[in-house]
């Protein structure tokens, strides 16, 4: 049976995937409370028979919520790739030495 053995791991990818889930994920979280801040600044002006404020959508219910979605997805995902690097170098130490 060959044997394989796996390359040593990279830091260099992690600021790559930290920065890139991120700026995905904080589009995301944009893009579906925008959605909702809308609704409901629809249903309220229904309600109360005045006109949509619009921009109160925009700056702050979505903006103010995506940056701090932002900054929690940064951290955690700065803390599970360094995390997944070291326990990869550990046990890529592991496996050569056995």
């Amino acid at each position: 049976m060959p044997q394989t053995t796996s390359a040593r791991p990279r830091w260099v990818g992690i600021p790559l995937r930290v920065l890139l889930m991120t700026a995905v994920l904080t589009l995301l979280a944009f893009a579906v409370s925008l959605l909702l801040s809308i609704l409901g600044t629809v249903v309220y002006s229904q309600v109360q028979h005045v006109a949509p404020n619009m921009p109160f959508a925009y700056r702050y219910v979505a903006f103010p919520f995506a940056i701090s979605v932002g900054v929690i997805v940064l951290v955690l995902s700065l803390a599970m790739e360094i995390r997944h690097y070291r326990q990869r170098k550990t046990l890529t130490g592991i496996e050569r030495a056995g």
